[in-house]
C-alpha cells in the first residue's frame, strides 16, 4: 500500500487528505487498529525517529509521549525508585523495561501527556499495553506488538484506539520536500548522529566533569530537542526528560517554561504531595490537575471550603512558598540541552534554580563569554556541540 486516505488534514475543513509515497513504493507502516489522522501521523513519525535514536545512542529501550508534534516526555528504561513509581501512578503494576520507559515518558508532565501519541523503540509487550490501557491516549507506534499486547490495546477507546506498526528497517529518502503557500521547499534530512563523542570534544568550562549518568541525560535532552518545535530547551534527569520548553520565540522563555515543568516534577516528590488524601474514585485526569494546582500559587482553587471535598477525604495543608523553596534547594544533578546558543547568562541563572549541573548547547553567541562565566560561577560543566538542532 503506497497511500492511505485520511479523514481530513490539520482541521476538518482541510480536505482531501492522505499520506503517500512519491515513488509509489509501499508505506513503511501498517495500521493494525483505528483510523489515525493527519496530526496523529505527524506525531507518529516524529516520535518514532526520537525513540529509535534514543535507543541507538544509549542501547536502552526508549519511549516518548507526543502532543501536537512535540514531545511532552521521552525516556529510556532505567530502574524506577519507589517515589517515581508513586508519582507516575504505576506502583501497583509489574513493569518491564519498556513499560518503565513509557511510565517515565508519560509521567514527567502528565498534564501535557493527556491524550498523547505513544512511541516505543521495541516490540510492545503486555506490561506496556496494560499501562497504556488505563491512560487517555490517542494512539501508539511501535515496530511490533505481542499478541497479548495487541488484544489489550484493541479494547481501548471502545475498540477505536489507533495502533500503528512501523518497519524498523525503513530508511527515508535523503531529501525532504514541503509545500508552503504553493511553494516547495527542499532540504537534506537531518541525519546528525548525536552520541557521547558529540558531548566530550569541546567542554569549555573550568569544570570538565561529565559522569556517565550525565552523559546519558544530556544525550536524551539533545535527541529530544531534535524532534521538538523550536525554539526549545530540555531538562533531563534519571534517564528521562523532566521539562520541555517548546515553540517559544524567546530562548529565556523556553528555559523558564521547561524549568517550571522540571520544578513541578520535583515538587510532586515532596512528602506532602506524595501523601495527598485523594478520594478512591477520583478520575486520573482530575487527580493530575489537582496536584498541578495544589503545587501552584493558586492552591486555594482546590483547597477552598466547598471545593476540597470533591477531591480529598480530608483537607490537606497547603504546600507553602517557603516549603517549596526549601525543597527545590535540594534539586541537583540535572542536565540541560538547548537547540541553539544561549544568548545571555540569564538562561544559566534560571537553570541553576532547577538543579542544573550539566549543559550542552551549540555555542556561537557574541556573549558566549558571559554564558561561560555564569556556568563557572556555579561550577557547572558545559560543552559546546557546534551544531544547531532547529526543528519546524
Amino acid at each position: 500500500m503506497h497511500e492511505l486516505e485520511l479523514k481530513y488534514g490539520c482541521n476538518p475543513n482541510q480536505k482531501p487528505s492522505r499520506i503517500f509515497m512519491k515513488d509509489d513504493s509501499d508505506l513503511p507502516i501498517e495500521v493494525l487498529n483505528g483510523k489515525p489522522g493527519y496530526i496523529n501521523f505527524l506525531d507518529a513519525f516524529n516520535s518514532w525517529q526520537l525513540v529509535k535514536e534514543l535507543k541507538a545512542a544509549t542501547g536502552l529501550p526508549a519511549a516518548a509521549s507526543f502532543k501536537h508534534v512535540s514531545p511532552a516526555g521521552a525516556a529510556v528504561a532505567t530502574e524506577l525508585s519507589d517515589t517515581l513509581k508513586k508519582i507516575y501512578f504505576v506502583d501497583d503494576l509489574e513493569l518491564s523495561p519498556l513499560a518503565s520507559a513509557y511510565a517515565k515518558a508519560r509521567g514527567a508532565d502528565r498534564m501535557s501527556s493527556y491524550g498523547d501519541w505513544a512511541a516505543l523503540s521495541d516490540v510492545c509487550d503486555k506490561e506496556t499495553a496494560l499501562l497504556l490501557k488505563r491512560e487517555v491516549s490517542d494512539g501508539i507506534i511501535a515496530p511490533g506488538y505481542t499478541d497479548e499486547a495487541l488484544e489489550i490495546l484493541k479494547t481501548k477507546k471502545r475498540g477505536n484506539y489507533n495502533i500503528v506498526k512501523i518497519d524498523p528497517n525503513y530508511t527515508p529518502a535523503p531529501q525532504e520536500y514541503k509545500d508552503v503557500f504553493g511553494v516547495t521547499f527542499q532540504q537534506g534530512r537531518n541525519e546528525l548522529k548525536i552520541d557521547e563523542e558529540f558531548l566530550t570534544k569541546n567542554i569549555i568550562t573550568e569544570n570538565k566533569e561529565l559522569p556517565e549518568e550525565a552523559k546519558r541525560d544530556v544525550l536524551i535532552a539533545l535527541i529530544t530537542l531534535k524532534y521538538t518545535q523550536s525554539n526549545s530547551v530540555c531538562y533531563a534527569k534519571d534517564g528521562q526528560a523532566i521539562g520541555v520548553g517548546a515553540g517559544q520565540q524567546s530562548r529565556i522563555h523556553c528555559t523558564r517554561l521547561a524549568g517550571n515543568k522540571a520544578d513541578i516534577w520535583y515538587l510532586r516528590q515532596h512528602p506532602k504531595c506524595l501523601n495527598l488524601p485523594f478520594k478512591e474514585n477520583i478520575r486520573r485526569p482530575d487527580r493530575d490537575n489537582t496536584i498541578d494546582v495544589y503545587i501552584s500559587d493558586d492552591y486555594e482553587d482546590v483547597l477552598a471550603d466547598g471545593t476540597w471535598e470533591q477531591f480529598f477525604t480530608e483537607k490537606p495543608e497547603p504546600l507553602s512558598r517557603e516549603e517549596k523553596k526549601e525543597w527545590l534547594s535540594t534539586f541537583s544533578g540535572v542536565s540541560l540541552g538547548s537547540d541553539a546558543f544561549f544568548p545571555f547568562g540569564d538562561n544559566i541563572e534560571r537553570a541553576k534554580r532547577s538543579g542544573v549541573q550539566y549543559v550542552a548547547q551549540p555555542g556561537g553567541s557574541i556573549r558566549d563569554d558571559n554564558v561561560i562565566d555564569t556556568c563557572n560561577k556555579y561550577n557547572m560543566t558545559m560543552c559546546f556541540t557546534g551544531i544547531r538542532l532547529f526543528h519546524h
